[in-house]
């Protein structure tokens, strides 16, 4: 995998608790930063597939009724606890 630079802004205290992790660590401030936008865009990417696919259901009228996932929520931990609706 190559790699490429990125100049970021940061505002001091944030670059102040970076620096203070990288020194903590034992890592550079430029190995934290990477790791960090690393997870944000898989967090983010998995987030906007998640939200396109259930658009894509709704579309397709693949959906459950409020008040039915509502009920079953509400039944949870009792003794009449009812089955997840479809």
């Amino acid at each position: 995998m190559s790699s490429s630079t990125l100049s970021i802004r940061l505002d001091s205290r944030t670059k102040s608790k970076l620096e203070a992790l990288a020194k903590a660590s034992r890592r550079s401030k430029s190995f934290l930063a990477a790791e960090a936008i690393e997870a944000f865009v898989a967090a983010e990417s998995w987030q906007l597939s998640e939200i396109e696919a259930g658009i894509r259901d709704l579309d397709a009228d693949r959906a459950v009724d409020h008040q039915e996932v509502r009920g079953w929520l509400q039944s949870w931990g009792k003794k009449s606890e009812r089955k997840a609706p479809r």
